[in-house]
This record gives C-alpha cells, structure tokens and sequence, in this order.
C-alpha cells in the first residue's frame, strides 16, 4: 500500500462544543474515546477532535503506512524534523513530524490484528 492520506485532526480547547457543532451542522457522528478525543464518522475521511494538553496547534493530516519505521527513514532523510517519537494508542502507533515548510502531520499504522 502506498502512504495516503486517510485521517485528520482537530485540536479544540473544548471537545465537546467542536464535536457538538460538526453533528449539529453537518451530521457527522461522534464516537467518544475518553475525555480528550473524540472520533468523527461521516465526513467523507476519518477524523478526530482532539483536547490532549499534548494536542498540535493546528488541524494536522494523518498518513497511514504499512511499515511505521520504514516512513520515519524516509521522512527523516527528506528533511522532516519529528517532534513526537513513535507512541502507542487505541488505533496503532504513530509519530508526529514537520516538513520543512512547517506543516506538521503524523503517520500511523494500524494495531495487528
């Protein structure tokens, strides 16, 4: 599988207002995940509204991979910068970088079944 772009996350200061509003004004469905996440359904991509102290300052793209270690090889060696190291969560494991115009994004790739 080549790496795509398949998720996408909102950082709020208060998760249930954002997830509140894209129900009430688009309705997307929300799955609640704990106190600081929720997952949005229906939006055409899968996504998530984020209210970690540890959240990105801005929306962030996800990038799914079949080969976690592999990307972070490659995004290093094309200049990204990681600024979270590969961490475990519900859906798999991930890091967080930033391209060299400054944008960051994540790469994840899902838990073995």
């Amino acid at each position: 599988m080549a790496e795509r772009i398949d998720y996408i996350e909102f950082p709020s200061g208060d998760r249930s207002r954002t997830s509140s509003f894209f129900q009430e004004a688009f309705g997307w469905g929300v799955t609640s995940y704990g106190p600081d996440y929720d997952g949005i359904e229906g939006a055409g991509i899968g996504g998530g509204v984020d209210q970690a102290s540890e959240r990105v300052a801005a929306t962030m793209a996800v990038v799914r991979t079949d080969d976690l270690d592999d990307a972070e090889r490659r995004v290093r060696a094309a200049g990204g910068v990681i600024t979270r190291p590969q961490f475990d969560f519900p859906g798999g494991r991930r890091f967080h970088f930033r391209e060299p115009g400054g944008n960051e994004l994540a790469v994840y790739v899902d838990r073995p079944e």
